[in-house]
């Protein structure tokens, strides 16, 4: 199983996280409001106010999330960050697997 983080701007998390389910390279996205970002960009310091999302996936998911993440984000260069999650609850992991049509590609 992978998390992977992404921000982006408010107006357009829950369109993102709604997509990313219902294409089922996602399991769950969980939407936190309210994240001041501060980065270097064109040379300039920037701060914005954004959303991140953590998305649950399988392993086998994980290159078609990458995928549609960098087809939908509206960021010409979005922040994709996927870390392995070593300890997961086995039933936990079950439902990652079947609710990213991991179980039914076997």
């Amino acid at each position: 199983m992978h998390i992977v983080l992404t921000t982006i701007p408010p107006r357009a998390a829950e369109s993102l996280a709604c997509s990313l389910v219902e294409e089922r390279v996602a399991a769950c996205v969980n939407v936190l409001p309210g994240v001041t970002s501060i980065y270097r960009w064109d040379g300039a310091l920037q701060r914005e106010l954004e959303a991140l999302l953590i998305i649950k996936t399988s392993s086998d998911s994980l290159p078609r999330l990458m995928r549609r993440l960098r087809a939908l984000h509206p960021y010409d260069v979005p922040e994709i960050v996927a870390l392995d999650a070593s300890h997961v609850d086995p039933a936990y992991a079950r439902w990652i697997a079947a609710e990213t049509d991991d179980a039914r590609s076997r």
